[in-house]
């Protein structure tokens, strides 16, 4: 076995994480071209990762867990292979498509609030959250689908951001009962007990 059918097979990890978890995100995956595909593909296999972490894997300590995850990433991201496949299809992305570390650290930071912050009582705490947890995981997939044009890049970034910022609040609104429920945050204090 080579590097390079490591490195390949952790592609089809990630593409297997992305259909099981996400049929809609997967399909409308489904219609870009290979390299582009993959590469999304293991986008999403990382954030859904971290995002398990955080929110299903309880009875477990999950800020072991996360803080393990990112050592792993620290690692992968340095030296191109992980022992976990997911990142290594992520790091090699991240390589490929020269994505933004800046980004991967805000969306890590978000998910450890999801591991100790329960209520977002100002609007900047809420949009910080949002950078980290939507807008930032936008703008992965966006460099991706520049392929290296860092002006189509500049271009359409705002709009990215704010493309993620409404999909998480949709989440929001479609997990509300869960997240105030089950784990104990309220993104929205003043609609709270509704």
């Amino acid at each position: 076995m080579s590097v390079a059918f490591y490195i390949e097979n952790s592609y089809k990890v990630s593409e297997l994480i992305t259909k099981r978890y996400s049929t809609s995100f997967s399909l409308a995956t489904s219609v870009l071209e290979k390299e582009k595909r993959k590469a999304i593909y293991a986008v999403y296999g990382f954030v859904r990762l971290a995002d398990e972490i955080v929110d299903s894997l309880h009875g477990y300590d999950k800020s072991y867990l996360l803080n393990k995850l990112n050592d792993d990433l620290d690692y992968a991201l340095e030296n191109n292979i992980s022992c976990n496949l997911i990142l290594t299809s992520f790091a090699d992305t991240v390589k490929r498509y020269n994505i933004n570390r800046e980004h991967i650290t805000a969306f890590i930071q978000s998910m450890r609030y999801d591991l100790t912050k329960t209520d977002y009582n100002a609007a900047s705490e809420l949009e910080e959250y949002i950078y980290g947890s939507a807008d930032v995981v936008g703008l992965m997939c966006l460099k991706v689908f520049c392929n290296g044009n860092q002006n189509l890049y500049d271009e359409l970034e705002h709009s990215a951001q704010k493309l993620g910022s409404a999909f998480q609040k949709v989440n929001f609104m479609r997990d509300l009962k869960e997240d105030t429920v089950e784990l104990g945050r309220n993104y929205f204090p003043e609609i709270a007990g509704i």
